[in-house]
């Protein structure tokens, strides 16, 4: 194990020890807040602490076989335990190397989706409400909350546009990787020939911003409008002024929300939206600039490129990113994203561990 990785676990068993004897004083829940982030730094360490203890256990075991070499009788079993614990010092390595890896700040922050129909036509729009209803089931699997922004709903069914916001933990987390252009490959119901069609569909995660924190939202630079909401709706909404778009000036970004019969709700929502654009932007951006000195296979939350296609006549779906083909597509649109997620996440943390392992040799 390298010495500034050992140094940091030695830091963090002793920080562990510290939080254990702070939230066993009687007086600590006197300020909950500070209780809260004491509470979730102990969580945080533990994992890792565990790991590091487990790693010493295994060299203190590798150490005792060696001293075993010398006994004649012992050395077929010393050299075995040997072999076994050096395998196990490298697999606990590895996953302390993991649990060390910059975590993101965002990964635990709720989300917002917007899924929008591309080429493809009343097809694309079609895939756009499949794709809601895998990420929708996708988010009951995980007993996380969907709520609907905004959505344009096309004449044939699925939609055009539709945004909705995904309120669990971790949902950033799982489905950060999900941004990007998804392809399908099917019959259409209204196709007469049998003939297989490629249309398209562009999915944007973004994590909600701290609206105090992240993003400030400057009045001079808004313009705000009010206009009468279009489409079903009852009585009252097509009666009253109670849809929002809001306009950001320096950027150009628009968001319309119409869905509530609320004008203030309404603009609270899309107030909400672009935030979570906006940031999503700075997001992007900074990841560009990473990218021009390292191009990362993963996370660059380019909206333009082909991440995924969903073939139905072969029942298979293709991450592009990672060379991953699952013959599972019916489990996968039913909300079955566990796999994919989990592959996504992998490759992300090997490539973290690699630019990790160029900086060290660089330095």
């Amino acid at each position: 194990m390298k010495p500034s990785i050992a140094k940091k676990l030695a830091q963090l068993s002793t920080r562990l020890k510290e939080l254990d004897r702070i939230l066993s004083c009687e007086t600590v829940t006197a300020d909950l807040e500070h209780y809260r982030r004491l509470s979730r730094e102990h969580a945080e360490i533990s994992p890792v602490v565990t790991l590091y203890e487990e790693y010493l256990g295994s060299e203190a075991d590798l150490a005792a076989a060696q001293e075993m070499l010398a006994d004649a009788q012992l050395k077929e079993y010393a050299e075995a335990e040997i072999r076994e614990g050096r395998g196990r010092l490298e697999r606990i390595e590895l996953e302390l190397q993991k649990q060390l890896l910059p975590k993101d700040p965002n990964d635990e922050r709720n989300i917002f989706l917007e899924i929008r129909a591309g080429t493809g036509g009343d097809e694309s729009a079609l895939f756009s409400g499949d794709l809601f209803r895998m990420y929708a089931r996708f988010a009951e699997r995980n007993r996380w909350q969907v709520e609907i922004i905004s959505q344009s709903p096309s004449e044939l069914g699925g939609y055009k546009e539709i945004i909705a916001k995904i309120i669990g933990h971790g949902a950033y987390s799982k489905l950060k990787f999900e941004s990007g252009g998804h392809r399908v490959q099917r019959v259409p119901a209204t196709e007469t020939q049998g003939r297989i069609h490629t249309s398209a569909c562009t999915v944007a995660v973004m994590p909600e911003a701290d609206a105090v924190a992240d993003v400030v939202l400057n009045p001079a630079e808004l313009r705000i409008d009010t206009f009468r909401a279009s489409g079903a709706g009852g009585q009252h909404i097509n009666k009253t002024d109670s849809a929002v778009r809001v306009t950001h000036l320096p950027t150009g970004i628009v968001v319309e929300c119409q869905d509530d019969r609320s004008q203030h709700k309404n603009k609270a929502q899309a107030l909400s939206v672009l935030a979570a654009r906006i940031k999503d932007r700075q997001l992007r951006e900074q990841q560009a600039k990473q990218a021009a000195t390292r191009k990362s296979l993963i996370g660059s939350g380019d909206r333009s490129e082909r991440i995924r296609t969903y073939n139905f006549p072969q029942g298979r779906i293709t991450d592009h990113r990672i060379n991953l083909t699952l013959y599972k597509i019916n489990d996968i649109m039913d909300g079955d994203l566990y796999e994919l997620c989990s592959a996504l996440m992998a490759e992300h943390q090997a490539e973290q561990l690699a630019a990790l392992g160029e900086e060290r040799s660089a330095a």
